[in-house]
This record gives C-alpha cells, structure tokens and sequence, in this order.
C-alpha cells in the first residue's frame, strides 16, 4: 500500500510547507509545523468540491452611500451577563466561538443558555465529548427546563450538516469543534486541516440557512485557542472564558465581535445550580477592610461599556537575592519595571533593593494603562507604611517623562466611583469634570511626584 502523503502545516496561522521547518516563514512562530496528511484526491479539493462553489452570483459593484445600513436584529439568550458580552445577544447567522481551560464551564453556560432559549426558539447541542446521558445528568443537577432542548451525540461532520438540515434548527451549539471530523479529509480529528475544514463548513452552513453556531474550543497551555488562528477569523465573535477554576468567579471577555463593542465583560459566579450574573462585579474586587491598610489602591477600569472599581494591592519588602524580585498578576510585569523606574527619576523614590509584589484583586487582568497611578500609589503607601486616605480611588497614565496622561471615560468612572460611596478621587488634570459630580471631591495632577505631594496633604 502506497504511503500517504504529507505535509506541514502551521498550527498558528495555517500556513502548507513541504519539509518541517523550526520556524514558520509566514508569521515566524517556532515549533508551531505539525506534520498532516495531504489530501490529493482530485475530489477533494476544496474548489473542485461543489460544497465549496459560491452562494450567489458575483455582487456588482456599489457605492458605499447608495448601501443601506441595516441594524442586525439579536436575541437574547435569557442570561443577561451573557448578552452583554455578546453586544446585546445572538444574531441570526452568526458564528460564536468560546474557549477556555478545562471545567472552568463553557458547557454548563452555553446549556444553561439553550434551555432559556428554548421556550421560543429551535435548538440543538451537539456533542462530541460528552455522551447523551451524561449531558442530561448535568442538565438535571443544574435543575433546568430542557423538555424542548435537543441532542445529538455526534462527531462527523456530515452527519451534523444533514441534522441541521432537517431539524432546521435556530441555534446550534458546537462542543467542541477540536472532536469534529470531516470524511472529505483524511487526517485525524483535532488536526489542524480538520478543526479549519469543520469551521469553515459550519459556518457556510450558517451563512446560508441563518441559523447561529456557538464553536467551543479548546484552549493551550499557553491559554490560546488550539488550532489554527484563522479559526479566529473565520467566526464573527471570540470569547475567552477567565478566571480560576478554583475560584467561584468567571469572567467571560470579548476579544472579537462583528456585531458589536469588543473588550466587554460578563461576570459569573459558578453555584450549585450553574453560572449566575453578578449585577455588581466590583464588589467582586474590593477587598473588605475594617481598617485602611498600606499598599491598597482602588482604581477605576473600563472593561468595554462597563466601568469597574478593582483593588490593586503592592508589597513591598527587603531584597535579599542579588537581583531584586518583580512579580505581577493580573498587570503587564513589563510594565511594572518601567514604572518603577519612572518612580525613581521622577519622584526620587528607589526601589532597586526592594521585592515589588503587585497583585489585582479578585483574578481580573487589566490590560489598559490607566492603572499606573494606583500601582505607583500602592506601592508608595506600602513603602512608606501608611495607608491611603479612605474612600480614595484613583486611574491615570504615567508617561516616561513623568506626566500623568487622560484616561478615556473619566466622568463614567466617576460616577460609578461616587455610587458606591468613594468620596475622593484622583485623576489626571485632563479628565478634570467640567462640573462638579456630587459627593466626590476630585484631586487633579498633572505629575507624578505632584500626585505623591497631594496624597500627603491628605494624610
């Protein structure tokens, strides 16, 4: 019998080599060429097989003002936080993708949400991971309505396209697409051809039909999506599932969405009867003290549309190693090195002998910038052993050159801030409210050791 024969596929951007190279020489990740089988079966390829032929004729050319723009109608899932990520829930045709680490509950959610939504609208979950028993045992456990919620255990993907076809459902959820498998391919599933073909398919059929597919995806050691990242750009959203499996807090995030603002986020907490949105996420990560204690900083982000008050705590503590420690979680440790640095040029505050521990309560990562001035902060009260003034909160961006730049969306932090009953504020001159928000007093800066001297005429 005649090997098959192969080749090597990039598992990062999908890019074909003949030979195994170290480095791929399209996007220049390493050990990312996985050896698969070719497929040179004339049937097989993808513009001879009449699955793959255009939907419609070619679009003539149009202006863009002579193109009526449509708002796309949603609906909603019945699980508020889990609308919001979505940008205001599911759209007719649309592709979800959700992925996240083992058990953190990407299935419990996603059946929590087909049983909501099946009370008005056709749905089917597919499984290819889980056997059909098993799912209802998790169903009942979870004690949800699913009379009208229907099931298949299946992994070929042809099977999946002929149910879709006959049941016509509206919504579909997929787990996981790494499990799917396509005849037309000779390769196993989970490899790269397949997760890409099985995608690729499944979202044609919702193009074509408008019924909405959610993929679950397996995620890598590193927290990426497995397969492929044109999986990524096949779909219309992106979810990432975050938080501590350990933990009873998740928070779901939007990294990609055609169909609305990206960055938003859904909190959840895990009980014994699924996952619930919390309505007040950032009493989620506020630390509660009886006292005020040193190095505690609350801050203001912007996740999306939705403000959050998030307490950044420092330690920091006597080097003994030749090279002092630097360690951050949940903020860019890269970062916290350059801010330090900042700190010692421009507020004459030394930390070279000191470990600088920095931590986000609560799990949350923040990515934006507007927290350096409640890093800076914490870590001088925790230097200097005194606590911050109480009821302060704090956001901004420190410069290299020492300058405290604006943040986006001042006066919505503010606001949020004074709801929950912080009563003084310390922001970037820039971000200074035109007028007075009521019972708030805000302290604006422009620099960094100017921020240092105020909080000190506060004490």
């Amino acid at each position: 019998m005649a090997k098959a024969k192969t080749n090597y596929t990039c598992s990062d951007c999908g890019a074909i080599s003949n030979k195994w190279m170290g480095q791929c020489t399209s996007c220049n990740q390493w050990n990312t060429m996985v050896e698969t089988v070719a497929d040179a079966a004339p049937g097989n390829n993808r513009y001879s097989n009449p699955q793959h032929m255009s939907l419609a004729q070619t679009a003539p050319v149009l202006s863009l003002d002579d193109i009526e723009a449509i708002d796309v109608p949603r609906f909603g899932t019945g699980i508020e936080e889990f609308d919001r990520v979505l940008g205001g829930g599911m759209v007719a045709g649309g592709v979800v993708l959700i992925g996240g680490d083992p058990g953190i509950g990407k299935s419990t959610l996603l059946l929590q949400a087909l049983a909501n939504m099946s009370h008005h609208k056709r749905v089917l979950y597919v499984s290819g991971e889980e056997s059909g028993a098993q799912i209802a045992l998790r169903a009942k456990r979870l004690v949800i309505d699913a009379k009208e919620l229907k099931l298949q255990a299946e992994i070929q993907l042809e099977k999946i396209l002929a149910t879709l076809n006959d049941l016509k459902p509206e919504v579909v959820v997929i787990d996981s697409i790494q499990t799917v498998y396509s005849d037309a391919l000779s390769s196993a599933p989970g490899s790269v051809a397949q997760v890409r073909e099985c995608a690729a398919q499944l979202t044609r059929a919702a193009k074509q039909t408008g019924v909405t597919i959610i993929l679950v995806g397996h995620v890598t050691k590193e927290g990426a999506l497995a397969g492929p990242r044109v999986l990524e750009h096949i779909v219309d959203t992106v979810l990432y599932f975050e938080g501590d499996a350990h933990s009873s807090f998740r928070l779901v995030r939007a990294i990609k969405n055609r169909f609305g603002a990206v960055n938003e986020l859904g909190v959840f907490a895990m009980t014994e009867k699924g996952l619930k949105g919390v309505s007040n996420p950032s009493a989620l990560f506020l630390s509660q003290h009886d006292n005020q204690v040193p190095g505690s900083c609350v801050m203001v982000t912007q996740e999306g549309t939705r403000p959050l008050l998030v307490e950044i705590q420092a330690l920091v503590d006597t080097s003994h190693l030749p090279n002092a420690r630097r360690l951050s979680v949940g903020l860019e440790q890269n970062r916290l090195a350059m801010l330090l640095a900042v700190a010692h040029r421009h507020a004459g505050i030394a930390a070279f002998d000191q470990d600088v521990f920095i931590n986000a309560v609560g799990g949350v990562k923040i990515t934006e910038p507007a927290a350096d001035l409640a890093v800076l902060l914490a870590i001088n009260s925790s230097m200097r052993n005194k606590p911050l003034p109480r009821g302060l909160v704090v956001f901004g961006e420190v410069g290299l050159a020492g300058e405290i730049r604006p943040a986006p969306r001042g006066q919505e932090r503010l606001r949020e801030a004074a709801k929950l009953g912080f009563t003084l504020a310390m922001i970037p001159k820039s971000n200074l409210p035109k007028q007075a928000i009521e019972g708030i007093k805000v302290i604006a800066v422009e620099r960094i050791d100017e921020a240092f001297n105020k909080l000190r005429d506060h004490e």
